[in-house]
């Protein structure tokens, strides 16, 4: 679940290591340079032939277009260079365990005396792999285990089955990936999924059973994501003291729907970035395709950082979005945004914003959260150049709003309404960033602008997960 979110059907992404397969066999690091290379950097020479051994049940034809670019190359060091980027454009198909490149002269009737080949040694991945790890989502941990069969007819395919059981939220699902040759960015994906969810703030249990298509794609410096979906979903009472508003939405519902998404991220990592920004757009529309859910979804992400003086970091982001119905039923709780917890407006406790009855937080149809943080080393440095590193001083400010709207009112009623009764804290803590996966947080927050209902976190707060407000 993300910290805003209409609840994410999808099953997680295979991660993890693979077993028997070796780290070391996926260094993407820089090939060593000979001494000789300023030596030879002018010299003009010609890649004659380009081989690829160790091939098994790899079509050739898929890593004509990853390799074509080594042809092009006109001195030694443009043959280094262009011979490494098609090592790591082989990496990335996720075929291989392990590529090695081999430059030497040309032999043979046609050789020229300036003539190079290259030779791609590679090392295929089995049939069948399997994974395992555990995933940090928002406050919530999961173990994951799964099966994949890569490069199933040849061509780069994958095919993955996979098992999540979290604090929270239990899944599995079956899933098949292609890739187009020679644009690996652009690839279609079909998945088949059971998804069962606890969601305590609601008094909530959800059950999803699902079928989803996506075509992702880049354009210019953007990337797409287009994706139909159609889930069976059975909503049911988590607790005997479920209000009379969650148990009235409780029962079978079935929504279809069509979604785009568009994100263009310049950050130079996705967990504590340092320089960069980010843009995400979403779209879903519901109901024109069949089901019994119906309406029109649209929500934003964007995050602007800078670097400072002293090795410091200024970050600023903001998030927002609206659920129009369409017709006259209602929208469903399984549907609007949710706002409020360690990884959003801090110092209120989970998802605890907005509409509520008898305790029990039903989420809301518009949403607005920003915020402002100050990300510095730890005082006098300690570990520097180490595991000290993995730390930051974090100073924050954020606020937000979250409320159900009448939507005959008009567009300035909503954004009067949005304006009314601003949650807002700030605070102070320790960031630990772990790895590019996910990072941990422990802030001392003091809520303010507090609304009857709300639950706050008046103190110390403890956060994990990958998207942070």
């Amino acid at each position: 679940m993300g910290t805003v979110h209409a609840r994410s059907l999808d099953p997680l992404p295979m991660q993890g290591p693979e077993l028997g397969v070796q780290a070391d066999d996926m260094d993407l690091g820089e090939p060593e340079h000979e001494p000789q290379q300023e030596v030879l950097e002018n010299k003009d020479v010609v890649v004659q032939h380009v081989h690829i051994d160790g091939l098994g049940r790899t079509k050739e034809d898929i890593l004509t277009y990853e390799i074509a670019d080594v042809f092009q190359a006109k001195n030694l060091i443009d043959v280094m260079k262009k011979s490494h980027d098609a090592r790591q454009r082989l990496l990335r198909l996720g075929i291989f365990r392990q590529v090695e490149v081999v430059i030497d002269t040309s032999e043979g009737e046609d050789a020229l005396p300036n003539g190079l080949d290259v030779t791609f040694e590679v090392k295929e991945l089995r049939r069948l792999t399997g994974s395992y790890n555990t995933m940090v989502g928002n406050n919530e941990g999961s173990m994951v285990l799964g099966l994949k069969l890569p490069n199933i007819f040849g061509r780069a395919e994958k095919l993955t089955f996979q098992f999540s059981y979290g604090t929270k939220e239990t899944s599995y699902g079956l899933s098949f990936f292609k890739p187009q040759a020679g644009h690996f960015e652009r690839n279609f994906s079909v998945n088949i999924y059971k998804v069962t969810g606890q969601f305590p703030w609601s008094s909530l249990r959800e059950t999803d059973r699902g079928i989803s298509t996506e075509f992702s794609f880049p354009i210019w410096k953007t990337n797409h994501t287009v994706k139909w979906e159609g889930v069976w979903r059975e909503l049911s009472c988590l607790a005997r003291t479920a209000s009379f508003a969650v148990r009235e939405e409780s029962g079978h519902s079935l929504k279809s729907s069509l979604s785009h998404a568009m994100v263009i991220d310049t950050r130079n990592s996705a967990i504590l970035p340092k320089k960069g920004a980010l843009l995400k757009v979403n779209q879903e529309l519901a109901g024109y395709t069949g089901g019994d859910a119906s309406f029109l979804k649209e929500d934003f992400e964007i995050q602007v950082n800078r670097r400072l003086f002293w090795d410091s970091v200024l970050s600023a982001s903001l998030w927002g979005g609206m659920l129009l119905p369409i017709g006259d039923k209602p929208t469903s709780i399984a549907d609007r945004f949710y706002l409020g917890g360690p990884t959003s407006v801090r110092g209120f406790s989970m998802y605890s914003i907005g509409p509520q009855s008898e305790g029990d937080y039903l989420g809301g149809e518009a949403y607005w959260a920003g915020g402002i943080h100050l990300y510095t080393p730890l005082p006098f440095r300690p570990g520097r150049g180490g595991f000290g590193d993995l730390f930051r001083t974090h100073f924050f400010l954020n606020a937000g709003n979250l409320c159900n709207l009448n939507y005959g009112e008009g567009p300035r009623a909503h954004l009067s309404r949005l304006a009314e009764c601003i949650r807002w804290s700030y605070g102070a803590g320790i960031v630990l960033r772990l790895g590019n996966i996910a990072r941990l947080e422990l802030n001392y927050c003091i809520p303010m602008g507090v609304q009857s209902g709300d639950r706050i976190c008046d103190g110390v707060q403890f956060g994990a997960g990958i998207r942070f407000l």
